[in-house]
This record gives structure tokens, sequence and C-alpha cells, in this order.
């Protein structure tokens, strides 16, 4: 499984795109699926975690997120590794420690905990963390037609987020490699595609 992680704005989902279609011309058998919302209870607990302008306490946020994770695993992301597919998936862990724990200021070892519960031990093979500046991607953000409730955050709180990736790349170097996406669309997914066919060729 390939995870992609970052900020809002980083250029995740047009570079998942790329890629997808990258992997598929070279024969590659290539699934692309998203958290929260990839599956059909996940796109309803989207939409209470991101499309509600209620407030939600930190820890309820956390549950949600897991319980999206937890279905996402049975009905998808599991049944498609053991087919030998290609997982391309926006958004994993990462982003729950990053979000929940250095955004949102729930305890690391915590959220990881349970996290690993909802998991059972799957992990990415490869995580590919999209970087920018905040400004740079809020400045994107602005110009989506819709605003969900992590777009309309303060610079302040996705600062953190973005201290919180980089934080986890530098503990795990070997998995996390860092895009900067301050280049052109090009640039990046050339950057992206060399990293990953090292990376299959290393597993063949």
């Amino acid at each position: 499984m390939i995870t992609f992680e970052g900020i809002e704005g980083c250029g995740k989902s047009t570079q998942i795109e790329l890629l997808s279609k990258a992997l598929v011309q070279r024969g590659f058998s290539v699934l692309v699926t998203c958290e929260p919302g990839g599956t059909a209870p996940g796109r309803s607990l989207r939409q209470i975690v991101l499309d509600s302008r209620e407030p939600l306490p930190p820890i309820a946020e956390l549950m949600i997120y897991l319980a999206d994770r937890a279905c996402h695993l049975f009905q998808v992301v599991n049944p498609a590794l053991a087919q030998g597919k290609i997982v391309l998936c926006d958004r994993f862990s990462d982003s729950t420690l990053a979000y929940q724990s250095f955004g949102r200021g729930l305890d690391l070892e915590l959220v990881r905990s349970w996290d690993a519960r909802i998991t059972c031990g799957r992990r990415p093979d490869l995580t590919l963390l999209l970087d920018c500046p905040v400004s740079v991607g809020l400045g994107r953000v602005a110009r989506r037609p819709q605003l969900d409730r992590l777009d309309r955050e303060g610079a302040e709180f996705h600062e953190r987020v973005r201290a919180g990736f980089l934080d986890l790349a530098r503990r795990e170097q070997d998995r996390i490699k860092v895009i900067d996406t301050t280049r052109s669309v090009e640039e990046v997914h050339e950057s992206i595609l060399e990293i990953v066919l090292r990376k299959l060729e290393g597993v063949r």
C-alpha cells in the first residue's frame, strides 16, 4: 500500500491520479481509494466529520476517523491487497497522528495505540508526504468552490499539522519520503514516479 499525506492544498488528489495512470500504463493493477469516505459507511462518517459546521470534541473526531478506517480496511484495502493490487490511498494513519495529535493536541501515544488496534499492524509500504508551506496550501484551498471544516481552520492549526507530518517523516525516513510540491505538477509527478518505481522494483 502506498499512501499520500500532506496538509490541505498540497496536491494529493492530482498526484494520485497521475501516478495511477502511469502505473496502469506499465501493466500494474491499481486501486485508488481515500480516507475518510472510501466506503459507503465511510461516506456517511465523512459527512459528519468534514461537512458539518457543528464543533466536535477532538476525541470524538478521532473516533470517527478510526471507525472509517476500520470499515475501509475490511471492505476495500485488505481485499485489494490480497488480490495483488497496488493500493494508492489518499490519507491513512499518518494523517490521524498529524491532525488529531499535533493539530488537535491529543496525546500522541494514545492516538498511535488506538490506531494500531484498528489497523491490526497494517502499515503503508511507502508514504509520500507532499509538502508545501501552509500559505501555499491554503492559497490553493481558497480557490475551491466549497470549503470543508478542516479547510476553514486557521493557519496556526495547519502549521501544527505540517510540523507533525515533518516530525513523523524524520522518525521514519525509510518509509516516508518528503516531496516538495511548490514545483510544477509535472516535476512533482516525475519525482513521485521515480520513488515508486524504485520501491516496486525492490519488492519484485
